[in-house]
């Protein structure tokens, strides 16, 4: 099972260099599901002979002379490190050498460049969605960029209050705005005012996807201790994965480097470039973590540049079914040399809806085959109900006591952990399968109202208009499971207001609604 990298310590891994071999002790603990580590602990690799201590990390004694921390002296400590391992190499030195190389390289390229993120954020609260959950904190890591932007996950800076940066060596944290953010690809662009945060920083490029079986360094401020961290792995495959923040599946590289919580958004180095972001692992494995490869990375960043915001990622629209089957193929007229895959559904707002049909059979995609298990991938549908609803105040419109809202998957995980099989079947389906028919449709929920005096609603948008300017004594409200119900119009606007005064509902609508009827 994927998951974003969660907030407290499951397995911490550090690298130490003994005999010019690397090895890699764990220590286990309390697995959890969220990401952005509240405590993001770990060390730099370790010098010494002696093994490394988890519950000692957080002090930097064997680096140094004496207990004061002193960033200098560490630096020409490891300099000189590098430059011994340099000439044993050069005289036949092992393999481990050559990694102590890379991972020594990797931490001097990132000291300037990869950045601390702290977050405090506050989800919405989809049941009472006039209020939010408590306020929580988290941690992540980052990295700059040109233009002095500093690159990381969406999911280290979802529903932020606000957001602090810190540099490796400093104390200070400085503030950081949230420029733009992507949760479908799980990348946020973050901007710091601050001119003295930009001295002596230094931004990385971005690389090129790396080859299978090819080195990583993973760069970040994983928990385990304050400082830097670097783990190094291989890279195990390069494929369409499932991206568990944005609910989307898009290119992801695994490799087999340690990725804990709080590397979070730290970038993945292949020489002296990033070849990735790392994002998520996967549950019960160990060490398969995976990183945002270069090109989702470059599309993200160019879309911000070019109009300011994100602007996503295409969709065909369609929904594609396997021509594995021997019978199926013979029923549809696919000779032996053909291969494709059959087009089961098609969205309605899609481009695709004008050229194609169902039962269509789709032979190549820009000019490449498709197999008949639709090895070239085409993404899925965009659903008629919202998979995620980041940085984003819930709508509501509370009217006689009755409380509409759109229905949305955040409002089913209110269910809890098991919300599949405990929210309502009904409308879990409709969220999961149903797509719109008419652009801004939404699914108006209290049981699910689809008219309004007669009147077919499509969105919570149009319901709350139709309801505030009701002309007709009395108002009806038609359900999805052909249920009505009948209010006195003068009566219930006279009692909404006494019931957002007794249960302090600020008001009546959410912002955007509110918004909308003043314009």
């Amino acid at each position: 099972m994927l998951r974003p990298i969660g907030r407290a310590l499951r397995q911490v891994t550090s690298s130490s260099y003994d005999n010019h071999h690397v090895r890699r002790r764990a220590c286990s603990g309390t697995a959890v599901k969220h990401c952005c580590s509240l405590r993001h602990y770990d060390t730099i690799p370790h010098l010494s002979d002696s093994p490394p201590n988890l519950r000692t990390l957080s002090s930097h004694q064997s680096f140094l002379p004496n207990s004061k921390f002193n960033q200098c002296r560490y630096l020409t400590t490891a300099a000189s490190a590098s430059t011994a391992a340099v000439e044993q190499l050069n005289n036949g030195g092992s393999n481990g050498i050559a990694d102590t190389i890379d991972a020594f390289s990797a931490i001097e390229l990132a000291l300037d460049s990869v950045v601390k993120i702290f977050t405090v954020s506050s989800s919405p609260n989809y049941l009472l969605p006039w209020q939010n959950k408590s306020q929580r904190e988290s941690m992540g890591s980052g990295f700059v960029i040109y233009g002095k932007r500093i690159v990381t996950n969406a999911h280290v800076v979802a529903d932020h209050t606000f957001v602090l940066v810190r540099k490796h060596g400093s104390p200070t944290k400085y503030r950081a705005e949230v420029k733009a953010v992507g949760h479908e690809c799980d990348l946020a662009i973050l901007v710091v005012e601050s001119d003295e945060f930009w001295e002596g920083m230094k931004f990385l490029e971005l690389g090129d996807i790396p080859f299978m079986q090819e080195a990583v360094a993973v760069v970040g401020y994983p928990q385990g201790g304050d400082n830097i961290s670097v783990t190094k792995g291989v890279v195990s495959r390069v494929e369409p994965t499932q991206y568990v923040h944005g609910a989307t599946q898009l290119l992801a590289i695994q490799i087999d480097a340690a990725i804990n919580p709080g590397n979070s958004g730290g970038p993945a180095i292949m020489g002296e470039k990033v070849a990735g972001v790392a994002f998520q692992n996967l549950s019960g494995a160990e060490n398969i973590g995976y990183i945002i490869p270069v090109p989702v990375i470059k599309h993200f960043v160019d879309g911000v540049e070019a109009s300011g915001n994100y602007a996503g990622f295409c969709s065909l629209g369609l929904s594609c079914q396997p021509t594995e089957n021997i019978q199926l193929r013979e029923y549809f007229g696919m000779r032996p040399d053909l291969t494709g895959v059959l087009v089961s559904k098609i969205n309605p707002l899609s481009d695709a809806h004008n050229v194609l049909k169902k039962d269509d059979i789709v032979l190549a995609f820009d000019g490449v085959p498709i197999a008949n298990d639709g090895t070239v991938t085409l993404r899925p549908l965009k659903p008629l109900v919202p998979i995620h609803q980041f940085d984003k105040v819930p709508s509501y419109f509370v009217f006689a006591g009755l409380v509409f809202v759109p229905l949305t998957q955040p409002y089913l995980h209110e269910y809890g952990e098991d919300w599949y099989n405990t929210s309502p079947r009904r409308l879990c389906e409709r969220a999961l399968r149903e797509l719109p028919k008419k652009p801004g449709e939404e699914i108006v929920i209290l049981s699910q109202v689809k008219k309004v005096n007669g009147i077919e609603i499509n969105n919570l948008k149009h319901m709350c208009q139709l309801v505030e300017e009701c002309k007709e004594e009395k108002l009806r409200l038609d359900l999805d499971d052909e249920r009505v119900i009948v209010l006195s119009y003068d009566k219930a606007r006279t009692a909404t207001s006494h019931i957002l005064k007794r249960h302090r509902i600020p008001s009546a609508m959410s912002i955007d609604l509110l918004t909308t009827l003043s314009a």
